[in-house]
């Protein structure tokens, strides 16, 4: 049986993922309406991911006696003012949900929660990888620079990541 101050920490984890995942999902549409099909690719891609690792915790409270809840979910941003703003602002979103999961991982320590922080490790690597992959982008980015022809190959080198990324899912499962 779960803890109510557990449940309830896991149900804004919930609404954070959800919030990640229509972050995504916008930011997809706007890379669709900047020709950027890449982008939006990566980006819709990375949404159906943030769905599903909210899913993830949603089955988990109800495996565990609690009441998962569905989020009510804030507008987000349609605007991006370039890629690499818009890539900055995933990173940074990033390195919240990262700060949020090890809120969790302390708060399950001290509860000595041991089942739920072993579910929550599978957030602990998923969070590093993500992190990682975000500041790789970035740095791809600031490479390419802000030349003519840089939205070309920041769109080509964002859709060879996401190639890349699909592949890795498919020899996992």
């Amino acid at each position: 049986m779960i803890s109510k101050v557990m449940e309830d920490a896991l149900n804004k984890q919930i609404q954070l993922e959800a919030y990640a995942s229509f972050l995504y999902l916008s930011m997809a549409s706007w890379c669709d309406k900047e020709s950027l099909n890449g982008c939006a690719a990566f980006m819709h891609r990375q949404s159906d991911e943030e769905r599903q690792h909210m899913l993830r915790i949603f089955h988990y409270i109800a495996e565990v006696g609690g009441h998962a809840l569905t989020p009510a979910v804030d507008q987000a941003p349609h605007e991006y003012d370039s890629v690499q703003k818009m890539f900055e602002q995933v990173y940074t979103h990033e390195q919240k949900v990262t700060a949020s999961i090890h809120k969790l991982v302390e708060m399950s320590n001290s509860e000595e929660d041991f089942t739920t922080l072993n579910f929550l490790q599978w957030y602990i690597t998923e969070q590093r990888e993500e992190e990682a992959l975000m500041r790789a982008i970035l740095d791809k980015i600031k490479l390419i620079g802000n030349g003519p022809m840089s939205l070309y190959y920041i769109d080509k080198e964002i859709q060879d990541v996401n190639n890349a990324q699909m592949a890795a899912k498919v020899v996992e499962n």
